[in-house]
């Protein structure tokens, strides 16, 4: 397999997980406002409101596990997912709103979908 193939097959791949974590938050109420939200700093796969609660969601996805799950979103990660974040809520002046960091991990062989609310926070967000 080439690099770009092997590319194209992990963004498939991605983008399928994305979707149905759409789908899970949407059947739990959630309204989807922004998918693949990218600015210089970073980028958010999911941004859902659920009544006054922002939620922005970062989407795993993997064939198999080889490195645990939990090792996936480090501090540094996480960092361009607050800067982000804090660049959406400024552009949309959501300064009323909840603000939550969430995870989603998703498996390929069943789709299966491990949702971690509030998985990482800032401190003074």
């Amino acid at each position: 397999m080439s690099p770009s193939s092997d590319f194209s097959s992990r963004k498939l791949l991605g983008n399928q997980g994305e979707k149905n974590v759409a789908q899970y938050l949407e059947q739990d109420g959630f309204v989807i406002i922004a998918k693949n939200y990218s600015k210089r700093c970073g980028e958010v796969d999911i941004i859902a409101q659920k009544r006054d609660l922002i939620s922005f969601v970062e989407v795993k996805t993997r064939i198999k596990e080889t490195v645990p799950f939990s090792d996936l979103i480090r501090k540094s990660k996480q960092k361009k997912i607050i800067a982000t974040a804090k660049m959406f809520i400024a552009e949309n002046n959501l300064y009323d709103k909840a603000i939550r960091f969430d995870v989603a991990f998703v498996e390929q062989k069943n789709w299966k979908i491990t949702y971690i609310p509030n998985a990482f926070v800032q401190e003074n967000f």
